[in-house]
Formats: C-alpha cells, sequence, structure tokens
C-alpha cells in the first residue's frame, strides 16, 4: 500500500513504519532459526503494529488466476458445497433461489430452492434494499443420511426479520425441492429482528464441532446506534452458535451448546454479595443471549473455517475506513470481544484523523485494509485500498497453506491473508473487473467465489442487474487453453500508436482490444468517425453538447458519482486519482465508459450510443475543471 507522504508522517505516531516492521521480523526469524526454536503459531495479534495491512509477503505462494465456471446469476450471494460426494456446489441468488452447477459445470435446468414460489401471495424473501434477500445455505454434516440444509434469508412476511430455516431434501429428488416439500419439511429455528435494512449479517455454517455458526450484522443504519455490537442482550453484532440436534424435534426449534461462553450467564441464580470472587461475579450477564459465540462485529456476513485446523476467519465489513479481517483460533473458547462500535479494526470510533487516540477495546483483528481515504480529511490512496470485504475462503493449495482470501466488493482486489511463521501477512495477489459478493469451498477443496453486478444506488432489483458468475480460484499454471479467466489488471499501453494513424482502443483491466461493435440503436455519426479516426473528441467545448452531457450524466452516472462528481463509490471517473492511468485522454474517459472498469464501474458501451458518450465527455471535462 503506498500512502502520500503527509500521510505516512501523520501514522508515523501510531505506526512504525514498514521498513522497520520488515527488519524486526527479519531479525526475529533469524534468531530463531538461530536458535532452532519452532516458530510461533498462528494468533491473534497483540499490538496494533501486529495487524497485517496491503503489501505483505505470504512464503510459497504461487500466481492465482479465477477461472469461469458458470455464469447467468442473479446477484449471487453465497456459494456451498454439500460434501456428500456429488461434486454439485450450490450458488444461492438473492432473489430467493438457490441454483445448483453439476460437476462439470452445467447448471441444472430447475433450480435446487426456489423460495419465490411457495406462498400463495408471491415470494417469501424481502429483497427491497441491495443488502436484502437469501443470504446463504447450510448443509447438514450428515447431509447424506437425513438430507437436512439450512437457509437465512430476509422474510417479507416478517418486514426483512431474518430467519434460520431448516428444510429437508426427498432422496428420490435430489436436486429439486417442490414448493409441496418445501412447505412440508420447512422448520423455522430462528427469527433475528431487523430494525433497519442493511447490515444484516447472512452466512451461515456449521463448525469442526457440528454446531451451525450464524454472522449477525448490527442491525443497520451507519454507526451502531442501537449499540448493539456491545450489548449482550441481542442477537445482532455478533457470531451465534446454536446445536440443531435436538432431541424433540418437532417441539424444539435448537438447542445451546453448553460450552457457548454465555450458556449459563443469564439463569437465574440467588443473589449473593459476599465470599463470590470478581471472577464469579464476572460470569454473571442477566440478560445475556446463549447463542451468542462471540460479539463486537459490525457486519460479518462472510465467514469461513479451515479444513485443515478448524481455525475460523471473519470478514467483518467495514464503515468508512477500513475494512477487517478476524482470526479466531479452533481453540478458542468463544466470548470474544472484538470491539466494535468502540473500534474499528485498530482505529478509533468515531474516526476524526489519523491521530486519534483510543483504549483498543477487544481482540485485535488478524489483518485490515484502508478505504480509499483512510481517515477524514486524507489524500485519496492510488494502490492496495477497497471499500467492502467480502470472504471467499480457506485456501490450502497451490503453496497456500490455511490462506484465507477475500475478494472487495468495489475495487475487484482478492487479498490472502497467510501465516510467515512470526505474524500475519496480507498480500494482494489480483486486481480484477469483478465486483465480488461471496465464496466457498468446493468438496474439491477449491476456493470459489461470485461476483454480481449490483451497485448500491445502480440496483435495479434482484433480477434486474446484469448476471453474475461463479469462478474457481486456482494456481494460474492450472489455466488451460481456452478458459475464460477475470480480467486483472495490467501494465496499459499509451494511447496512441508511437507511429501514428488511428488509435487502438482498449478494455480497462487487460489492455486487450476494444471492438467498437454496432449495436442496433446505434447511429454512426461523423462525430463517432472523426473520433475513431482522431482519438479527439471533436464535440469539446460545445455547449449543445455539454448540456445534452449533462442530462446522460444525470441519468446513467450521478447515483454513483454525486452531481458534482465528487461520489466516491467505486473508481471514480471524475477523481484524479481514478484507477485508469489513460483518463486523462479523451481516448481513455470513452474506453471507461465503453467497456467498463474494476469494482461496480458497468460498461455502458450496451446501454449508450458513442455519439451519446462523446457528449458526456464533454459534460465530465466541465466536472475536471471544477
Amino acid at each position: 500500500m503506498t500512502l502520500p507522504a503527509d500521510t505516512t508522517r501523520t501514522l508515523r505516531a501510531r505506526r512504525t513504519t514498514r521498513l522497520a516492521r520488515w527488519y524486526a521480523v527479519a531479525v526475529a526469524t533469524a534468531m530463531t532459526l538461530l536458535a532452532g526454536a519452532t516458530v510461533i503459531a498462528q494468533r491473534a495479534p497483540q499490538a496494533s503494529d501486529d495487524v497485517a495491512r496491503p503489501g505483505g509477503n505470504i512464503p510459497g505462494i504461487q500466481p492465482i488466476a479465477l477461472v469461469k465456471v458458470a455464469d447467468g446469476f442473479s446477484d449471487p450471494t453465497n456459494v456451498a458445497s454439500a460434501n456428500d460426494g456429488s461434486g454439485r456446489l450450490f450458488v444461492v441468488e438473492r432473489v430467493g433461489r438457490v441454483q445448483i452447477v453439476d460437476r462439470d459445470g452445467t447448471v441444472l435446468r430447475e433450480p435446487f430452492l426456489d423460495l419465490t414460489r411457495i406462498n400463495p401471495l408471491g415470494t417469501d424473501v424481502h429483497t427491497g434494499f441491495v443488502e436484502q434477500g437469501l443470504y446463504a445455505i447450510a448443509f447438514h454434516p450428515d447431509f447424506r443420511q437425513n438430507g437436512y440444509f439450512y437457509v437465512h434469508y430476509a422474510s417479507l412476511p416478517f418486514n426483512g426479520d431474518g430467519v434460520i430455516v431448516r428444510f429437508q431434501v426427498d432422496s428420490s429428488s435430489p436436486n429439486v425441492m417442490t414448493p409441496e416439500r418445501t412447505n412440508q419439511t420447512g422448520k423455522v429455528l430462528l427469527r433475528i429482528p431487523q430494525p433497519y435494512y442493511n447490515h444484516n449479517g447472512g452466512q451461515i455454517a456449521f463448525g469442526p464441532d457440528g454446531y451451525l455458526y450464524i454472522g449477525s450484522g448490527d442491525g443497520g443504519w451507519e454507526g451502531d446506534p442501537l449499540m448493539a455490537g456491545q450489548d449482550l442482550a441481542t442477537l445482532l453484532g455478533k457470531m451465534l452458535r446454536i446445536d440443531v440436534n435436538t432431541d424433540d424435534d418437532d417441539a424444539v426449534p435448537y438447542k445451546i451448546p453448553p460450552s457457548n461462553p454465555f450458556a449459563q450467564a443469564s439463569d437465574e441464580r440467588l443473589m449473593q454479595l459476599f465470599g463470590i470472587s470478581e471472577a464469579d461475579f464476572a460470569t454473571i450477564r442477566t440478560t445475556a443471549r446463549k447463542e451468542i459465540w462471540a460479539y463486537g462485529l459490525r457486519n460479518p456476513y462472510e465467514f469461513s473455517f479451515d479444513r485443515r485446523t478448524g481455525d475460523l476467519f471473519i470478514s467483518d465489513v467495514g464503515q468508512n475506513h477500513w475494512e477487517e479481517i478476524v482470526y479466531q483460533p479452533a481453540s478458542s473458547a468463544g466470548g470474544e470481544n472484538y470491539g466494535w462500535n468502540h473500534m474499528q479494526g485498530t482505529w478509533c470510533h468515531p474516526m476524526t484523523g489519523p491521530n486519534d487516540e483510543c483504549p483498543t477495546i477487544g481482540v485485535l483483528p488478524a489483518a485490515e485494509y484502508p478505504h480509499q481515504t483512510p481517515y477524514p480529511g486524507a489524500e485519496p490512496l492510488t494502490e492496495g485500498y477497497g471499500c467492502s470485504i467480502q470472504g471467499l475462503g480457506v485456501a490450502n493449495y497451490g503453496g497456500m497453506r490455511s490462506v484465507y482470501l477475500v475478494g472487495d466488493w468495489c475495487t475487484g482486489r482478492v487479498f490472502g491473508l497467510g501465516w510467515n511463521g512470526t505474524r500475519w501477512q496480507l498480500q494482494e495477489l489480483l486486481h480484477t473487473n469483478l465486483q465480488f459478493t461471496a465464496g466457498g469451498v468446493g468438496e474439491d477443496g477449491y476456493v470459489y467465489a461470485v461476483n454480481c453486478n449490483c451497485f448500491y444506488t445502480a440496483d435495479r432489483g434482484a433480477t434486474g442487474n446484469p448476471t453474475g458468475a461463479l469462478w474457481r480460484v486456482v494456481p494460474a499454471s492450472e489455466v488451460r487453453p481456452g478458459q475464460e479467466t477475470a480480467m486483472t489488471r495490467q501494465q496499459l499501453t499509451q494511447a496512441l500508436p508511437t507511429g501514428g494513424g488511428a488509435p487502438v482502443f482498449r478494455h480497462t483491466l487487460d489492455n486487450s482490444p476494444i471492438s467498437l461493435t454496432l449495436y442496433p440503436n446505434e447511429t454512426v455519426s461523423t462525430g463517432v468517425l472523426e473520433f475513431q479516426r482522431s482519438g479527439s473528441n471533436p464535440y469539446t467545448g460545445e455547449r449543445d453538447a455539454e448540456a445534452a452531457g449533462r442530462v446522460l450524466y444525470d441519468a446513467w452516472c450521478a447515483s454513483c458519482h454525486l452531481a458534482d462528481g465528487t461520489g466516491q463509490i467505486g473508481p471514480n471517473l471524475i477523481d484524479a486519482q481514478a484507477l485508469y492511468p489513460r483518463t486523462s485522454t479523451d481516448i481513455g474517459l470513452f474506453e471507461i465508459i465503453y467497456a467498463g472498469a474494476g469494482g461496480g464501474m458497468q460498461a455502458f458501451g450496451s446501454l449508450l450510443m458513442q455519439d451519446e458518450i462523446l457528449r458526456l465527455m464533454v459534460f465530465l471535462d466541465t466536472l475536471k475543471e471544477r
């Protein structure tokens, strides 16, 4: 991560420099080797300087690529495996459907589960906001025998409350849950009240202990107005753990694991004032929910267990300035406080500047990465940043050993978090054009990722956005000829050929030539022909073109980039720190609008005529001058 000079100076009071950290690690590693001692076991950082940030190096890791497995998914939000020997992957769609991808990459014609047609009144799933819908699916460890699987979704009848529901597949129809079967076997285990329409968490998964873990966000709005993260009386802002195996299946939705940290904390008891130690008093929490496993989380939308070690990694979506990855060892007894809303990662909340002073509350994350503005008033970063962390899964292949992979929703970056023997390392592995939403580990051990095209202010509903895809994370050496891989950011060539002549228009990420395909509504104006020959916008300075461009900007751009072009959602067309270095030229600005860019910046080549894009560019030039 490259910080501006003034940012580096202001952060120095709280952080040692990267060189000093590297030197300390190198010395410590050398001393360890010389002493013949074993390396330090993975653990949560003890101090803020131990928290990994972009710029690290994971030992032994190989270059990776994302190979497309299947596409055509409406706002996919999760991918999971039944681990039943079938090799099937189950892709969750926000609208309320679960699609099956067979072992050979074929998407089956009928959905495995369709919650949009089990109710005579319509769907059972609330999708009114981009963060609402069907979040995740999890399969019982004994799924092959009992056919039980579980889903978490925003319930429309309950105004968006989260519900955890168990269903049972029919062994004679393993690939399709009919509406009748869905209604007959549905059992609601838990309902989580949701006061707002965001920060709902979502991920559910069985841990190595056989218990069901549930990621629950703080309830929404911003800043945790309910103070839910630190409130043990609510299920919001927590990691929950329940036992779904009950003795009376009809009457008991779930049991509390006796080893849950607050399993006995709220039990009724006689009050005793004397003869009780402070440690005994500290275990009494009269309003604590017994389902809580850990607390102080903002929005644990995705989490993953390491199949090799049983360790837990949680991607906790940040607010305005930092994203974080929480690490919990398999040996944990639960009860950890991860700091929200007193802390965001290693930083104070609320954050006012780089020198904020506050006590460290709770367990520090293993890693964190910044937004483009890492603190209020900071100079925008040009590398190593994101805006919304999406956990993908733990990789144990391709030179990766217990490496937790995450993707960023806005920038398309893929980071890996790994342990180098003495400390955590956060390494940027890819910079793609994908808007990541989730991931999971397949029965084959590979990590899979899904992406959508569903930005907040450009959301067209759960089925109206451009479709997303399912990707397999593989070592780059395993990519076979003919396989489609995710576009990644490359070193870009100059805009105009050195020998003169017509420019070659290129894609913003992989530098491949763009075919200026004519669409049915396209009009090839003389202005378009001139631009294609020269690379200069013929409408520059024309007041009519500027006015027409303003209309187009308001219709297509302002929802993300704001009326004055100062919006920071995704790579910003107007910002001087735009990811695409050719935007300073007419050619580059045309390319980024026509063909799209990283993260949420979609391509408009099929939506706007080239002549309209040229007029839009005239208006964008006026924004740059303001």
